[in-house]
């Protein structure tokens, strides 16, 4: 029988027709498992921690989910109130006060006057007037000195006696449009400027500014206010024939005052008031511009300042109905006068006439 050859591809045909592979190409075969199964197994341990990473990496996650989902909130903002604007609470105005402090009252004694008649009275042209020797507590001449008249920016001495009573100089007062208006005398000040009360009392004492009296009495407490603790203070000083109903002076039927009564004021301003005091003998006083308000440079309007030796200020006025007047001090030789004059038409005239006069009569 002819042996029929085969192409060489691997299998030979066993002795039922069925093709096997060949022994010469199982040998490599065998000899690739032993190189194939490490290799099997490292890729299965590989999946393996993988497949464990994974699981643990999801039970990790799964408390940082649960916190997502429910924040707690920050202590920091939970404690912090919440308002609108509108629903904040506005600041308290400042308390008006129930009383003015105590005061002493200046004794005025005519004593002296009744026991040494005037032999030569001093002449002038106003219509009331009063001499005063503040050393001894002494009237040295009176004209009319009890009789009511308008007494003009003689006023303004009340005015800033109880704003200083009302609050500190330091206190911050907004100029409010209102004050702005009144006539005819002015500081200067715009509405809207921030001033302290000592700013706002130069204006008012040395420029007599009417507009600086009107912020004062509006600034520190309401104007209806202002203007009743002014008679309360009067009363107080034990001013008999004395009322106030506006803070500059400013003519008004129910606004007066006396010789007598206004001698007091001055009295008092000297004796207890020492800012007053000193703004009231200042010939000049510069208050520089601020962010808040712009340059002031009042200058003292009472002409004794300048040319009566020894003045030590107050206050002058005038008004249509009041005319000249004019509070004055001065010292000489240990002894303070004060004279008061009221409706004259030469004021700084009058006033250095009594003032002469009051030096010219110790009272002894």
């Amino acid at each position: 029988m002819r042996r029929t050859s085969y192409p060489t591809s691997g299998y030979s045909l066993g002795t039922r027709g069925r093709r096997r592979p060949s022994r010469r190409l199982r040998t490599p075969a065998r000899r690739g498992y032993p190189i194939i199964r490490p290799i099997i197994v490292i890729v299965v341990l590989l999946l393996g921690s993988r497949a464990f990473s994974l699981l643990q990496n999801q039970h990790e996650i799964q408390p940082v989910a649960a916190t997502a989902h429910t924040p707690r909130p920050h202590p920091a903002v939970a404690t912090r109130p919440v308002t609108s604007p509108r629903a904040r609470p506005s600041p308290s105005p400042t308390p008006i006060p129930s009383e003015l402090p105590q005061v002493k009252v200046p004794v005025l004694s005519s004593s002296w006057l009744r026991a040494h008649p005037i032999a030569e009275t001093p002449q002038i042209k106003g219509r009331a007037a009063i001499v005063v020797d503040l050393t001894a507590g002494q009237i040295l001449y009176q004209q009319a000195a009890t009789t009511r008249y308008p007494e003009a920016s003689l006023t303004k001495l009340m005015t800033a006696m109880v704003a200083a009573d009302l609050a500190p100089l330091d206190t911050v007062i907004t100029v409010p449009e209102a004050a702005t208006q009144v006539e005819p005398n002015h500081m200067g000040i715009s509405a809207g400027e921030k001033l302290t009360l000592r700013e706002l009392l130069d204006g008012l004492l040395l420029d007599s500014g009417n507009d600086a009296a009107e912020a004062i009495a509006m600034g520190i407490v309401d104007r209806t206010s202002f203007i009743r603790f002014m008679n309360v203070k009067g009363a107080a000083l034990h001013l008999k024939a004395s009322h106030f109903t506006n803070p500059s002076g400013l003519d008004e039927p129910d606004h007066y005052s006396t010789a007598y009564d206004l001698a007091v004021v001055s009295a008092t301003l000297l004796a207890d008031y020492p800012d007053l005091r000193a703004i009231v003998g200042s010939k000049q006083i510069s208050i520089y511009a601020t962010p808040l308000h712009k340059a002031f440079n009042p200058i003292n309007i009472d002409r004794l300042l300048w040319t009566y030796p020894g003045a030590i200020g107050l206050k002058p006025g005038y008004t249509g109905a009041a005319g000249y007047c004019l509070a004055a001090a001065a010292t000489r030789n240990g002894r303070t006068i004060v004279v008061v004059v009221l409706g004259s038409t030469q004021h700084f005239t009058d006033a250095a006439t009594l003032l002469d006069f009051g030096f010219r009569h110790p009272a002894k």
